[in-house]
C-alpha cells in the first residue's frame, strides 16, 4: 500500500482534523502550521498574524480507499471557502482557506476541483492553492483535540452526504 500525503486549511484546524478522522481511507491526520516563511512557529506566533502560516491538517491517505480528488470534495463541503482569512467566528490568517499541493498533479486536481466548486457559492472561491513547502506540527494538546476534551466540534460539520454521494459510506452510515 502506497500512501499519499495531503495538506488543507479550512479554518480552526480542529474541527478540519476531525472531519478528516471520519473518511474512509485516511490513515492519519495530524494539526500544524504550513504556507509560511517562519521555520518551527508556535500556536502563538501563528496567532499573531506574523508568520505567513495558516492552521492546516496533514492528511495521510490510501489512494486505493479514497482519492484527492474525493478529499478535495470533502474539504469544500465542510467549510465555507468564500471567507477571506476568517471561519465562523475565527478571523486571522492563520484561518485561511488554503490548499498546499504536494504534486503537480494534486496542484492540477486542485485548480480544477476549486473551478468545479465555484458553482455552489454566490461569491468567489478565497481558497489559496500553492505548492507544499514545509509542515510543522502544531503542539500536543492541539492534536486531537475533540476527542482529547470531549467537546463537541463547533464549526466543521461532517458532510455525511458528501460521503455517501463519494462512495465513501454506505446510504446507511458506514
Amino acid at each position: 500500500m502506497a500512501l499519499e500525503t495531503a495538506t488543507f486549511g479550512a479554518g480552526c484546524f480542529w474541527g478540519v482534523e476531525w472531519v478528516f478522522r471520519q473518511v474512509p481511507g485516511v490513515v492519519d491526520v495530524v494539526s500544524g502550521y504550513s504556507g509560511g516563511f517562519v521555520e518551527n512557529p508556535t500556536y502563538r506566533e501563528v496567532c499573531t498574524d506574523t508568520t505567513g502560516h495558516a492552521e492546516v491538517v496533514q492528511i495521510t491517505f490510501d489512494p486505493e480507499q479514497v482519492t484527492y480528488e474525493q478529499l478535495l470534495e470533502v474539504f469544500w463541503a465542510m467549510h465555507d471557502p468564500t471567507q477571506a482569512n476568517r471561519q465562523g467566528p475565527d478571523v486571522g490568517t492563520q484561518y485561511r482557506s488554503i490548499i498546499l499541493a504536494h504534486t503537480e498533479e494534486q496542484t492540477a486536481a486542485a485548480e480544477a476541483s476549486r473551478d468545479r466548486a465555484q458553482s455552489r457559492f454566490d461569491r468567489p472561491i478565497a481558497t489559496e492553492v500553492k505548492p507544499f513547502v514545509a509542515f510543522y506540527p502544531a503542539e500536543d494538546y492541539h492534536q486531537q483535540y475533540y476527542e482529547k476534551t470531549g467537546h463537541e466540534p463547533y464549526c466543521h460539520v461532517l458532510p455525511v452526504g458528501v460521503l455517501r454521494d463519494l462512495g465513501l459510506v454506505s446510504a446507511h452510515g458506514a
